[in-house]
Formats: C-alpha cells, sequence, structure tokens
C-alpha cells in the first residue's frame, strides 16, 4: 500500500480513495496532450494512432477508470496494443516521467502516487511482457 503524507493509505485492489471519473479524464487529456506534442514520444504515439486519436482518448479513460475505481470497462489487451512499436527502456522512462509530472501537477500527493504507483506498475509489466532486456530495472 502506498502511505501518503496524512498517512492515509490507498488500497491496491480496492477503488483508489478520492479519484473521480472527471479526475481520469483530466489526466489522460492532460497527460497525452504533452506525449503528442514531445519530441521523441509523440512520432510514435502519432503513428500508431492515425486517425484513431479520440478512440485512444476514451480506451486510456476506460483502462485508467477500470484501474483507479475497478469498474471493469477496459477490455482491451495492454501487451498486444504495444507490440512493434520500438518502445525502448528510455521511452518508457520518458512516459513515466512526463506521466508523474502531470500527475503531480494535478492532483494532491495522495492521488498523485496512486496514480504514478500504478503507472510505473503497468511500465513494468509492458516492458517485461514485450521482452525488454531492461525490464527486471526499476523505473
Amino acid at each position: 500500500m502506498a502511505h501518503s503524507a496524512a498517512g492515509r493509505s490507498i488500497p491496491i485492489i480496492s477503488p483508489a480513495e478520492g479519484v473521480t471519473e472527471a479526475m481520469i479524464r483530466e489526466l489522460v487529456e492532460t497527460f497525452y496532450d504533452r506525449v503528442i506534442r514531445d519530441p521523441e514520444l509523440g512520432p510514435i504515439f502519432h503513428t500508431a494512432l492515425s486517425g484513431r486519436w479520440s478512440r485512444h482518448l476514451a480506451l486510456m479513460v476506460d483502462f485508467w477508470s477500470s484501474i483507479a475505481l475497478r469498474t471493469g470497462r477496459y477490455q482491451g489487451k495492454p501487451q498486444a496494443a504495444h507490440m512493434g512499436m520500438s518502445l525502448t527502456p528510455e521511452l518508457f522512462a520518458r512516459w513515466l516521467s512526463l506521466f508523474e509530472q502531470t500527475a503531480k501537477e494535478l492532483f494532491e500527493p495522495d492521488v498523485s502516487a496512486f496514480f504514478v504507483d500504478r503507472a510505473r506498475r503497468i511500465a513494468e509489466s509492458l516492458q517485461i511482457g514485450l521482452g525488454s532486456p531492461a525490464a527486471a530495472l526499476r523505473l
């Protein structure tokens, strides 16, 4: 469990305390706006999602809703979706850095910590699943 400065814990399996659908949408929209403008990440996402950007954002809202609120709305397969995208450990680190910066700017520390913890776990799992040689490294 992650602990905030106030000592409250954020359960790993239960819905995240203090997280709302509106917050998830704000995080996804703000974060992916930064991703698409990023000189290294932007071209990868432009190529992978050409013409499907709004669909991707809706899917990411469902994904994070399933993670944070246990809604079960996301039914996709993240490993398969990221195959063939040439995602290096450095690009995962850049993605995480942007995500962490965005979450910290938007939310109180306990909510930010929840999102960042889950993003790190997801990135590590994706790297392992995609066979990244540096997947064992902690990001």
